[in-house]
């Protein structure tokens, strides 16, 4: 079955670019110029990827990523002329799995898509034993089978990346691992990708599952080295 992605982008030859190459590469593609006709085709069709610019009219990429990760859980990619850091790191707080800035390779545009693909298609299947399918960690208690996470006897919602990020984490107890170590192991892509989004993803697990945030019982920083769980 082709695989069916969305294309948000208001430069009318770098969009026609993108869909030329993932079409070359089987990909279904549907194209939109505006923020707001995005975020409708996002929400009322049904999208394996969606590619989104920041810089959209009607509404920007920001918000737009924000809204449909509300909604979905599906990988968002921003291709953006934006370059500075802050603003990578806010898109991977709003929700956004990827960040490439342009100019870009086209090549690498198609297979960072496939390698984030690859990766939902492997979490949402992913399926645990029922015998060895709970972690009980002093009041954590996370359930690998329904992927689901309880914190104090109460449901807290992750997200996809936020939930594989936990799990990994916790099954690997009192280890210390660098951002490149867990982009790879997470992200499944190497270190030429941008860490910022490891920074994000520990901040969001921090204020859902620790007590105090800023004093982490659970997920301490290792200064110049990594971040570690401890049991």
């Amino acid at each position: 079955m082709t695989t069916r992605i969305l294309i948000i982008e208001d430069e009318t030859t770098i969009a026609q670019l993108e869909r030329d190459y993932f079409e070359l590469n089987g990909f279904q593609v549907d194209l939109c110029h505006t923020g707001t006709e995005g975020l409708q085709l996002a929400l009322h069709d049904d999208y394996s990827l969606i590619i989104v610019d920041l810089q959209l009219p009607g509404m920007d990429g920001f918000e737009l990523c924000s809204r449909i990760r509300q909604a979905k859980e599906v990988p968002i990619l921003i291709v953006s002329a934006k370059k500075e850091e802050i603003d990578k790191i806010r898109a991977f707080n709003l929700g956004a799995d990827d960040y490439i800035t342009k100019p870009f390779s086209p090549s690498e545009l198609v297979a960072r898509a496939k390698a984030h693909l690859t990766r939902y298609e492997r979490l949402t299947s992913h399926k645990e034993p029922a015998a060895k399918s709970e972690i009980h960690i002093r009041g954590l208690v996370i359930d690998k089978a329904s992927r689901r996470v309880f914190v104090r006897n109460e449901e807290v919602i992750f997200t996809t990346r936020e939930f594989n990020l936990l799990e990994f984490l916790t099954t690997h107890p009192n280890r210390v691992f660098s951002k490149n170590e867990l982009f790879e192991r997470i992200w499944g892509m190497d270190s030429s990708g941008d860490i910022a989004t490891v920074t994000v993803h520990i901040r969001k697990l921090r204020e859902k599952i620790e007590v105090d945030p800023s004093n982490p019982q659970y997920i301490e920083t290792v200064w110049g080295a990594g971040y570690r769980f401890t049991v």
